[in-house]
Order: structure tokens, then sequence, then C-alpha cells
């Protein structure tokens, strides 16, 4: 079983939304809705190429600035869990060996990890940036259930953005989708899940059936 960490584990989207906005207007380009969906899911490397292709600034000088907003923001308790999202966690992990693919860079996934309850749960975490191509590419997914040393297409996986419902898809896992009213699924992207959830307790009842987990 393999989980998404922004959106899906921890309320983070609209940070890095807010940082990609922040960068971008300080540099005279009007971010938009548009610019966040294109840019959810990839890496840490893509994300700041395609930001300061737009802002005329230099690439790593944008993504170092928007990762150092967003590590701010975790370090003055603007980030928590998701409703049900350890329950959900915790749940799954009593019965099926658990992995993490995030897009995050790897420092916001150990501090996800170690402060928030969650890391004892995780066998495996990856990040996009550890592998060659971020989501929508399968990369981090396939790499995740190469370490856990499982089969994509016997596992699940769970997203919230349309580009990793993609990157998981094609990795040959199926994928439930939960889908939040501020970044709803594309239309392709919300076809390729098994289930589309407004909710983690609606996911864990559909974890509960396909993996005959007792809630």
């Amino acid at each position: 079983m393999i989980f998404d960490l922004d959106g899906v584990l921890v309320m983070s989207e609209f940070l890095w939304e807010e940082g990609w906005t922040r960068f971008a207007a300080d540099h005279g380009y009007p971010w938009t809705p548009e610019d966040t969906r294109g840019c959810q899911g990839m890496s840490v490397q893509e994300w700041g190429a395609y930001l300061g292709g737009r802002a005329g600034a230099d690439p790593r000088a944008a993504s170092d600035a928007v990762v150092a907003f967003v590590a701010g923001a975790y370090d003055s308790g603007r980030v928590s869990l998701l409703p049900g999202a350890e329950k959900m966690v915790a749940e799954v992990a009593r019965r099926a060996p658990v992995a993490l693919a995030s897009s995050a860079p790897r420092a916001i996934i150990d501090t996800v990890m170690g402060t928030m309850g969650l890391g004892r749960h995780f066998r495996v975490t990856v990040s996009s940036a550890e592998v060659r191509a971020g989501k929508p590419a399968p990369d981090v997914y396939a790499e995740a259930a190469h370490r856990l040393g499982i089969d994509p297409k016997a596992s699940f996986a769970v997203e919230d953005s349309s580009n990793g419902v993609r990157s998981a898809a094609a990795a040959g896992l199926r994928v439930l989708a939960i889908e939040h009213a501020r970044y709803p699924l594309a239309e392709d992207a919300a076809a390729m899940a098994v289930a589309v959830c407004h909710s983690l307790d609606q996911v864990l009842d559909h974890l509960t059936a396909l993996l005959e987990v007792d809630p």
C-alpha cells in the first residue's frame, strides 16, 4: 500500500500554492490555478524550473525560496494531519506493508514522519527528488513498490492530485483518489481511480473492503 503525502496525510497543498504564488508575484508573474494544477506532483527540480521560467528567475533560487517558505510553515505549526490520516495509516499498516511516494523534498518527508506520529507505520519513504522524473511519470511509485518488495499490480495507492493519480496508475497500481473542493481532479484522472472519495474515512472504508482490514 502506497500513500501520497501532501493532500492525503497532511493539510499542505495550499502552502505550496501560496509559496509559488508569492514568489511569482515578487517577480511580476500572476500565478494562476492552472499553474498550480500543472505543478502539483512535480518534483522540486521540475516545478522549480517551471516557476523560474514563468517568473524570469533562476530555477534553483525559485525552488529554494518556496521550500524554505513551506518548511517555515511546518516549523510554525501551520501544517496538521488531515482528519483520519493517522487512523487510516495505522489500520492499513496492521495488515499490509506501507510506503510513501511523495513529491515533497526529503527534509519535509522526514519532518512529517518524525514529528506527526506516522513514521513508525512506514517501511519505505521515497521522494520524487530521488528518482528520474516526478509525477505524472510513474517513477516515484515504481521505486516505492520496488523498495517495498511488492508487485504494483497487486497493490493500491491513495492520491489527491491529478498528476499523482496519473503517476500511480502508470506504475500499475490501483488508485483510490481523495478529491478536495479546492483542487478538483481532472476528468481523465478521476476516470483512472477505482473510487473517488471526499474524506479519509471514506478512503479507509474502501481499503477495509479491498484489503479485508477490520475497521
